[in-house]
């Protein structure tokens, strides 16, 4: 027969071992949740057309302020592309690993539509909007990044509407208001007022 004391010793380390398992199995369930999902956004081919010299309004989180960037990126002729290269050309940037202004890996652009000679609808995917960080100056700065880059390089856009995967929606992530459309002047003045 075996001793108590060895017994009750068996059973303390046959518990450490099952525990320390438990513990185990829960840290590396935490580290695979802690890692960063892999981009999965298509890569878009080369927009046909020359490299051009535009400037690309960057949102900065540090400072609250949106930032002129010179940038060299081909652009086709035809406007709306030219809106859908541009806007790909600042998610870049935001999507980029060292980001003044992170968004949601796979956030993306779906689509510019130049509805009528003054108005422009940028469709978001769910990732952009489902994924962005709430709070009103990073949805402010966001939006505003956009419609001002637009407006700097592609002359006679009046006003811009969002919507996400083709339909509307409220608000970005809780405060930038979706609903309305923006007028391009009164952001031009607003990024005037925040530099």
């Amino acid at each position: 027969m075996i001793p108590r004391h060895l017994q009750i010793a068996i059973g303390i380390l046959l518990l450490s071992v099952l525990g320390m398992g438990f513990y185990v199995g829960r840290i590396r369930g935490r580290a695979q949740q802690a890692e960063p999902a892999a981009d999965s956004r298509p890569v878009a081919p080369p927009a046909p057309g020359p490299s051009e010299s535009v400037t690309l309004y960057v949102a900065n989180d540090a400072g609250g302020i949106l930032r002129a960037q010179a940038s060299s990126i081909p652009l086709p002729s035809a406007r709306q592309q030219r809106a859908e290269e541009l806007l790909r050309a600042l998610l870049d940037i935001y999507l980029g690993k060292d980001s003044p202004h992170p968004l949601a890996v796979g956030s993306e652009v779906r689509a510019v539509y130049l509805v009528d000679p003054g108005l422009v609808v940028i469709d978001l995917n769910a990732a952009f909007a489902n994924g962005h960080r709430s709070g009103v100056l990073e949805e402010e700065l966001t939006v505003t990044s956009m419609i001002q880059t637009l407006a700097a390089n592609i002359p006679d856009i009046l006003r811009v509407k969002f919507l996400v995967e083709g339909k509307e929606r409220d608000t970005l992530a809780g405060h930038a208001d979706l609903s309305t459309m923006y007028d391009t002047i009164a952001v031009s003045q607003l990024v005037a007022q925040m530099q």
